[in-house]
């Protein structure tokens, strides 16, 4: 399976984004998808499986559970596909970055009393 196929689930994406926060248990994940998915146990773990079987996630057993985490490594290589396209968004983020500064900067001059002024606008 191609890792955008992989990633294009977006149950899949959400149990990459809890195991991004440190390792898991199985139950854990479950509990979470199931309330924001409402899909069933089995289900989860076939997500799980999915993730697991194509290098995203890892797992090791811990007693009677079982703890799942990320594998970086098929990231990297999305991370490296993905540079072929970084140009398109990279010079206008910069450039929010700039004003967004600049913005910053000119509140900071004019003071307390105009930023209270515009609250009350």
């Amino acid at each position: 399976m191609h890792a955008f196929d992989v990633l294009g689930d977006p149950v899949r994406r959400r149990i990459l984004e809890l195991l991004a926060d440190g390792e898991q248990t199985a139950g854990a994940v479950n509990a979470v998808i199931r309330d924001e998915f409402g899909i069933s146990q089995p289900a989860v773990s076939q997500h799980l499986k999915v993730l697991r079987d194509n290098g995203f996630a890892t797992v090791r057993p811990e007693g009677t559970r079982r703890l799942y985490a990320v594998d970086p490594r098929p990231l990297r290589e999305v991370d490296g596909w993905l540079e072929h396209f970084r140009r398109f968004w990279t010079p206008p983020l910069a450039a929010l970055a700039t004003e967004l500064a600049r913005g910053r900067r000119e509140r900071r001059l004019r003071g307390p009393a105009d930023s209270s002024d515009e609250r009350n606008t």
